[in-house]
C-alpha cells in the first residue's frame, strides 16, 4: 500500500530543530538554575578548573539526543566542547562510553543534569520503538508513533521515535485530517455517517487549500465495528484506524480492503505494545500506531563519569 508520508524527517537534523532545542534548553537551565547559578560549584569549584567527563550508558539500548545534546551544551557554554562517539540511533551496550564533553568544569557540573536528561528521555523512546519495530519484523507492518508526548517535547520525541526506526504519525492537528470518535459522535448527532465525513473532509481540503497541499494532506478516519468498514471504504479515505479490535477483526478487514481493491492504508491501535505488536502485525494490516514509547517506556540510564 502506498503511504502519505510527511517530508519532515526527510534528514535527521537540521536548522530548524537546532533552533527549537535551543529554545527549549534555555527554559531547561532556567528551570534548575533559578535565574541564578550552581552554588555547590561556584562555592567549590575553582572558576578556571577544567575537565573531560564522559556520558556512559549504564545499560543496553538504542542512543539518541546526541545532536540535540551538542545544541544543548552550547547554550549552557558556548566553549564547551561536545564530541558524540557513537551515532544517534545506534545500539550500545552497557558501560558504552557514547560522548565526551569538555571544558569549563563549572559549566560542566552545571549542565550534567540537563544533558543527562534529554539523552536519557530521548534513548529510552529509541530503545521502546526498537522493540517494537524488531517484533514486526518480516510483516510489511511498520510502527508509528501518537500525539501523547509531553507538552513542549514533541519534535524530540518525535525524532527519538525516527532514530528508533519507527515511524511519524501527524505531528499537531495542523498537518492532517483525522476524524476520530469524539468527532463523529458530533457528526453523527448532525444525521452524518462517517463515510460522508470522509467525503466532506476531503472537499473541504480542495476548497480551502492549494491542490499541491490538499493532495498531500492525509484524510484518516478512525472506526471501531468493521460493519461499517465498506461504506468507509467506498468514501475512499487514505488511512482506516481500527481501533481496539480483534486480531480476527483486523485480518477480516485487511481481506475486505484487499477484496475491495481499495488503495486506504489500514493502521492498527489500542493496546499496542511488544508483547501485542506482533499477533496484531501478522493479521495484515499496513501499520499500527502507538503511544506506549512515549508514555510508558523507561529511561535509558545514563550517567557522566569523571575521566583522567
Amino acid at each position: 500500500m502506498a503511504m502519505k508520508e510527511r517530508a519532515f524527517w526527510q534528514s535527521s537534523w537540521d536548522d530548524h530543530l537546532a533552533a527549537h532545542v535551543a529554545a527549549r534548553a534555555a527554559d531547561w537551565f532556567a528551570e534548575d538554575l533559578g535565574h541564578e547559578c550552581d552554588w555547590t560549584s561556584v562555592g567549590l569549584i575553582a572558576p578556571d578548573a577544567r575537565s573531560e567527563l564522559a556520558v556512559v550508558a549504564r545499560r543496553a539500548g538504542v542512543v539518541a539526543g546526541l545532536t540535540a545534546a551538542a545544541v544543548v551544551a552550547g547554550v549552557a557554554d558556548p566553549e564547551l566542547v561536545w564530541r558524540p562517539l557513537v551515532a544517534d540511533g545506534d545500539t550500545v551496550g552497557p558501560g558504552s562510553r557514547v560522548a565526551v564533553i569538555a571544558g569549563s568544569t563549572r559549566s560542566i557540573l552545571a549542565a550534567e543534569r540537563v544533558l543527562l536528561n534529554l539523552i536519557g528521555r530521548m534513548s529510552g523512546v529509541a530503545s521502546a520503538t526498537r522493540r517494537l519495530v524488531e517484533a514486526v519484523a518480516g510483516t510489511r507492518c511498520r510502527v508509528y508513533d501518537t500525539r501523547k508526548t509531553i507538552p513542549g517535547w514533541r519534535l524530540l520525541d518525535k525524532l527519538a521515535v525516527r532514530w528508533g526506526g519507527g515511524w511519524n504519525h501527524r505531528m499537531g492537528l495542523y498537518d492532517a485530517i483525522l476524524i476520530k470518535d469524539n468527532h463523529l459522535a458530533a457528526l453523527a448527532a448532525a444525521g452524518i455517517d462517517p463515510a460522508t465525513a470522509v467525503r466532506r473532509a476531503r472537499e473541504f481540503l480542495f476548497r480551502t487549500f492549494p491542490p499541491s497541499r490538499a493532495e498531500a494532506m492525509v484524510v484518516e478516519i478512525e472506526i471501531d465495528s468493521a460493519a461499517i468498514l465498506q461504506s468507509v471504504l467506498e468514501a475512499e479515505p487514505d488511512v482506516i484506524l481500527l481501533d481496539n479490535m480483534r486480531p480476527d477483526q483486523l485480518a477480516a478487514a485487511v481481506d475486505l480492503r484487499d477484496a475491495s481493491r481499495s488503495a486506504a492504508v489500514l493502521e492498527a491501535s489500542g493496546g499496542i505494545r511488544p508483547e501485542t505488536v506482533a499477533e496484531i502485525a501478522h493479521t495484515g494490516v499496513d501499520r499500527v500506531s502507538t503511544g506506549w514509547p512515549t508514555h510508558d517506556a523507561p529511561w535509558l540510564d545514563i550517567g557522566l563519569d569523571w575521566g583522567p
